[in-house]
């Protein structure tokens, strides 16, 4: 089961080095290609004040994150399982 939503696109170092770091921690997510998914971009620039910028983490609880730190996903998980 999936934690969060990752939106991305396939040419993105820090989307790259994030979902690796995630990976190896076990942390399941799902990843949405904003160049495959347009209507995703929306969700996006919403989240960064009318930029595209990815990786753009969407948790449960409607937050959001950009571009974070394994970290600071790590914080925000703990944080939402309370």
């Amino acid at each position: 089961m999936s934690t969060f939503t990752m939106y991305s696109t396939p040419w993105c170092g820090y989307c790259h080095r994030l979902k690796g770091q995630l990976e190896r921690e076990g942390i399941a997510f799902d990843v949405v290609d904003i160049e495959q998914h347009p209507e995703a971009v929306e969700i996006v620039e919403k989240a960064n004040n009318g930029n595209q910028t990815v990786p753009t983490l969407l948790y449960a609880d409607g937050s959001t994150q950009t571009n974070p730190s394994l970290k600071q996903v790590k914080d925000k998980l703990a944080e939402l399982a309370g």
